[in-house]
């Protein structure tokens, strides 16, 4: 079956026509998202890629899927909640503005979805994902299905606290926040204006100098703390990281295997997984589509 994904991100739209059997991206589709244009350009824009895509194929799609930042409706036909960004997000009817089915859900679980149809989760039933980039993201899979909780909430692990004491408070209320450890955003807070980008931090870190050395491995540190609290939380066969921030490499996955080797609870020699994701900026569309 031939599906349509569609990844709403804050500056670009990212389409794929997606073979559901195969798992084959028999085209993508980028455009800029418009932002500025108070909701009718990336409206538009998506309608258009759509259209477009359609195009390629003679068979009809009978389903689109659509990944987008926020908290969808219970029904997963349109984001519930997303303040802030994206004006005329919350609670527009995709279905309707399109003229058929759209399943709508939050792009770090679609990057979730991605890796266990086709992916790094592929046959597995347990698995967790983090998504590390401007923010920290990620989603649940539980038995087999996308674990989405009460409000559709779950998965949010960017949202969990590695430092209760810290006097910043992320953009949930959350103190120390995994996400201000480690997301992009807080760089510059983090390395007292020192480095702007992770790339930026990481390149130092590698080079020794000493104060890159300390907030990168402090950020993974953390990580790790994060980690090892998930897998007693859900016991994942398979952590899965994905975002910009895996570009680092073993810069990143060396330490944080060191870290993990001390935090981590591993009764009778149970050892988590924790692999890189498949799926690169594609994973939401990708996702979307699956879903």
């Amino acid at each position: 079956m031939k599906t349509i994904g569609i990844d709403l991100g804050g500056t670009r739209i990212k389409g794929v026509l997606l073979d559901t059997d195969t798992g084959e991206v028999l085209h993508k589709q980028l455009t800029p998202t418009n932002d500025g244009e108070k909701g009718s350009g990336w409206k538009g824009a998506i309608a258009q890629t759509v259209t477009d895509l359609k195009t390629l194929i003679s068979e009809p799609i009978e389903h689109i899927g659509l990944a987008a930042p926020g908290l969808p409706t219970v029904d997963n036909t349109a984001i519930a909640c997303m303040p802030g960004r994206l004006e005329g997000l919350e609670g527009f009817n995709w279905s309707e503005y399109l003229g058929q089915p759209v399943h709508v859900l939050n792009d770090a679980h679609a990057a979730l979805m991605a890796e266990a149809r086709f992916g790094a989760a592929r046959n597995l039933r347990h698995v967790a994902m983090l998504t590390l980039g401007t923010g920290v993201g990620g989603g649940l899979l539980v038995d087999g299905q996308l674990y989405q909780g009460f409000f559709q909430m779950a998965g949010h692990v960017g949202h969990i606290t590695v430092d209760a004491d810290a006097e910043h408070l992320d953009v949930t209320n959350m103190p120390g926040s995994l996400e201000d450890a480690i997301g992009n955003v807080t760089v510059s807070r983090r390395s007292y204006g020192r480095y702007q980008t992770t790339h930026e931090l990481v390149d130092a870190y590698r080079q020794g100098e000493p104060l890159a050395t300390l907030v990168w491995l402090t950020s993974i540190r953390r990580l790790a703390v994060a980690l090892a609290s998930i897998a007693n939380l859900c016991s994942p066969e398979v952590v899965i990281i994905g975002g910009g921030i895996t570009q680092a490499g073993d810069a990143l996955f060396s330490p944080l295997a060191t870290f993990m080797d001390l935090f981590e609870w591993r009764p009778s020699g149970k050892k988590t997984t924790i692999v890189k994701a498949h799926f690169d900026d594609w994973a939401g569309a990708i996702g979307a589509a699956s879903f």
